[in-house]
């Protein structure tokens, strides 16, 4: 038997793991971070794909999550939006866009705008003018523009990933905009997963929600004040309490004053 394979009695007792998948141009590392410090027993095993496999790998249960380039084919998955990434076009240095800091898809009219097989975008109309044949990737159609072929109209974080120290990229501001989400399969998510939406929307390890929480601490009971007095037992010879001063002394003068009138209260003898 291989180290990846398992017998059917094994597989329950199985330590539990994590699949993550992920689109180019998208870097997880913070979140794996902060998945190995917080679940040290629970490996998480980052699954490169492109953007056309990503939902279909979801959807057959090869990942537990996914970073996916937003708009993909729901059917069967949920969706988190994370982020919106700028829009820009890739060209060589020397190329007259390299020269402004931006710039509209109208100004792109005159030129051959590749568009990959690959391509996220989300367009209504493609702008400038076609090439002969689609490139099959994003990689192919960057070797293009380094060739001066034509630009690349892309989202930012798949310009930087292929950068190239002829090539530079300039913002189009009236472009779609792509957008990363977290997907994962629709219904309930498992506990693993819930744990990962929390990493990645910054709940806190304390956080009530999640797999790696801590149970919360219950909050001590104050012991209230008992009456004074109250359940003392007491003492023998004494009475149960103290009285008022007033009704002590009260007490006393009272009996007092009923010794000095006995002792010199005399009859009066009435004239005759």
């Amino acid at each position: 038997m291989t180290g990846s394979e398992a017998s059917p009695s094994a597989s329950p007792s199985a330590s539990p793991s994590f699949r993550l998948a992920y689109v180019p141009g998208v870097t997880p590392g913070k979140w794996v971070r902060i998945w190995n410090e917080r679940l040290p027993d629970v490996p998480l095993t980052l699954l490169q794909v492109s953007a056309a496999e990503a939902p279909d790998m979801l959807r057959g249960s090869d990942a537990d999550a996914g970073f996916v380039r937003l708009p993909i084919d729901r059917t069967g998955l949920a969706a988190i939006p994370l982020y919106t990434e700028n829009t820009v076009v890739v060209v060589p240095k020397d190329h007259i866009v390299a020269a402004v800091e931006e710039v509209s898809t109208e100004d792109l009219a005159d030129e051959i705008v590749l568009h990959p097989l690959d391509d996220t975008l989300d367009w209504e109309s493609l702008p400038g003018r076609p090439a002969l044949d689609r490139p099959a990737t994003t990689a192919d159609a960057i070797e293009l523009v380094a060739a001066g072929i034509g630009v690349l109209v892309v989202p930012q974080s798949l310009a930087r990933l292929h950068h190239r120290k002829d090539l530079t990229y300039r913002t189009v501001t009236d472009a779609p905009e792509s957008r990363v989400a977290l997907s994962f399969p629709d219904g309930e998510p498992t506990d693993l997963v819930e744990e990962f939406i929390g990493i990645v929307r910054g709940r806190t390890v304390n956080s009530t929600r999640g797999r790696g929480a801590p149970t919360p601490p219950q909050p001590k009971q104050r012991k209230r004040p008992e009456a004074a007095g109250a359940g003392r037992k007491p003492t023998a010879g004494k009475s149960g309490g103290k009285n008022p001063r007033g009704a002590s002394g009260g007490a006393k003068g009272g009996a007092k004053g009923g010794a000095k009138g006995g002792k010199g209260g005399k009859p009066r003898r009435t004239g005759r």
